[in-house]
């Protein structure tokens, strides 16, 4: 069983040199490949996470060197969840992405590109779940580096170069931090291996000890967007295309929140900077959610509440209790699952309407009443209304925050509640906005180009819109990039037809009836949040064992060690 463990990040990285050499020919061979290979991860992630259960932690040492020489991958139940998530979400997102390209009938996309930096993106959320030493994390979060820089600027638009020229020169500086981290790390303790590195930090000097956790806190709080350390995320996620887009804010800002998790049980139990930790908890909570209340396009406020939902899982790991560990495990899997979901359906209502500016819909309740449902239950999942998903985690937080007591303990849970009651106002305001109320005057026509690489240029955004509202009934508008998403030129064109180069190598346009791929992706995606709700009991016991071996730490030190 423990030779299963290297395959979830062998197995995408080897098809990836595969799908590299097919190159952009046989396009129906290439969505195979990556579904399969996909579907293959899943079910392996789902057998390691049932052995991890039932049997402890599976560690594999590559090439037979024993640590501290090695490279150590090690499978618990934490890292099992996580794999399996992730592994579904990153599935259904591909499936979305490959019905919103063959819908715009993408016979000449360069897929030689978008499957690669995909498959590459998922080896690298592998490898950090399965990392059992620092450098091995370091090179996971590299891996998705350069494959989310990839995805993040395709298409080539200036909005997404400046985006991701900002994502890249932060993620480059936490990246040299960790390295620093790192070196330090092996400096005082002669070993980046975690499970060596549980035993030997313990007699490192208290001081020292409290830096190198001040700078992994650091940078692993940069990639899970903990406020002060966010500000990147608002500007960089929703200039992406929507599948793109979708799998970043539900997985990425998740590896940071993982390590966390794992550095903070196994490497520094009782850490001095918890306090701190709920300072940046209790901040990035209510800072994110007012930030959400003031905008108005739709994929600014998920960005928003996804900086504050982040907070939730910060509220967890600084309170390092068995309750609170519990709590933040099933909040993980869950909003992996939900905010993958709610930006999956931005991407439809922009594929609907050609905007995801607030003010610019309307009616949707009834014009797309299926659309209308995929919004609202993970909208009030993400809210926590009982007995959804979201209510499980959240109680299991508040809980552990009250048993804690202590002033900041209670305002964690203050803080928890009202963040709560200000998620369901912006999703109500998103509802009445989009879907309740009438449609205003001037809706967006059918055939408005939403992905174009040919009138990207700073300036022409205004002059586009003003020529698209005065080409009367059935002529675009450009209301697609004017909501932010750095791309559409709003040409007069019909639905689906060729333009220019776009996502996947086509221009997208706007279309009353959704791709069935899309839309069948997206139900999924619903249904699995769903299933943390009907699967709450064993869910939840799953993640107090999980939290038990964590605190304890004993068992993976000898899964790996041998101890």
């Amino acid at each position: 069983m423990n030779a299963l463990v290297p395959l979830p990040v062998l197995l995408p990285l080897c098809v990836t040199g595969l799908k590299l050499a097919i190159g952009p020919r046989l396009h129906r061979l290439q969505r195979f490949i990556s579904i399969a290979v996909l579907g293959a991860v899943l079910v392996l992630s789902v057998v390691l996470m049932v052995a991890a259960d039932r049997h402890g932690p599976l560690s594999v040492h590559l090439g037979d060197f024993a640590p501290p020489v090695g490279i150590t991958l090690v499978a618990d139940r934490l890292a099992g969840l996580m794999l399996t998530v992730s592994s579904a979400v990153t599935l259904l997102v591909l499936v979305y992405s490959l019905g919103q390209g063959m819908a715009d009938r993408d016979d000449q996309a360069p897929v030689g590109v978008f499957h690669p930096a995909y498959l590459i993106l998922v080896a690298g959320v592998s490898c950090t779940f399965l990392a059992g030493d620092l450098v091995n994390l370091y090179v996971g979060f590299e891996i998705m580096l350069v494959a989310s820089f990839v995805l993040l600027t395709i298409g080539g638009t200036a909005t997404r170069i400046r985006a991701g020229s900002t994502y890249v020169i932060i993620s480059l500086f936490s990246s040299v931090l960790f390295l620093v981290a790192i070196a330090m790390t092996y400096a005082v303790a002669g070993t980046v291996n975690l499970a060596q590195l549980s035993l030997r930090l313990q007699e490192v000097p208290l001081g020292v000890r409290t830096l190198l956790e001040a700078m992994l806190l650091t940078v692993f709080a940069i990639k899970a967007a903990v406020f002060p350390l966010a500000a990147w995320l608002p500007d960089s996620y929703p200039t992406a295309p929507a599948p793109v887009t979708a799998v970043f804010a539900g997985l990425l800002t998740k590896v940071g929140v993982y390590s966390m998790l794992r550095t903070q049980t196994l490497l520094f139990p009782g850490h001095r900077l918890g306090d701190l930790l709920m300072l940046a908890a209790l901040a990035s909570m209510v800072v994110g959610i007012l930030g959400a209340v003031a905008q108005t396009d739709l994929k600014r406020v998920l960005s928003f509440t996804l900086i504050s939902h982040i907070g939730y899982m910060v509220f967890g790991i600084a309170l390092a209790g068995h309750g609170s560990i519990s709590g933040a495990i099933v909040y993980v899997a869950h909003h992996i699952t939900v905010q993958t979901t709610l930006f999956l359906v931005a991407g439809l209502i922009e594929r609907r309407d050609g905007t995801t500016e607030l003010t610019r819909l309307g009616g949707l309740a009834k014009a797309a009443p299926l659309l209308a449902v995929l919004f609202f239950v993970p909208a009030m999942n993400l809210a926590g209304i009982p007995p959804l998903s979201g209510f499980i985690g959240k109680l299991g937080l508040m809980r552990a925050g009250i048993d804690a007591g202590g002033g900041w303990a209670w305002a964690l849970v203050a803080g928890s509640a009202a963040t709560s009651l200000l998620t369901l106002y912006v999703m109500a305001k998103v509802w009445n906005l989009a879907f309740w109320r009438d449609a205003p005057p001037g809706a967006e026509e059918e055939g408005v180009v939403l992905e174009s690489a040919e009138d990207d240029e700073p300036g022409e955004d205004e002059d586009d819109g003003e020529e698209g509202r005065a080409s009367g009934p059935g002529r675009g508008t450009g209301r697609g990039r004017d909501a932010g998403a750095g791309s559409g030129a709003g040409l007069p064109v019909p639905a689906g037809a060729v333009v220019s180069e776009g996502f996947l190598g086509q221009s997208i346009t706007t279309t009353k009836r959704l791709p069935w791929p899309m839309t069948a992706a997206t139900g999924a995606a619903v249904a699995l949040g769903l299933s943390y709700t009907v699967l709450g009991g064993p869910l939840t016991t799953f993640t107090q064992a999980a939290a038990t071996e964590l605190l304890a730490r004993t068992p993976y030190i000898e899964a790996v060690l041998g101890r």
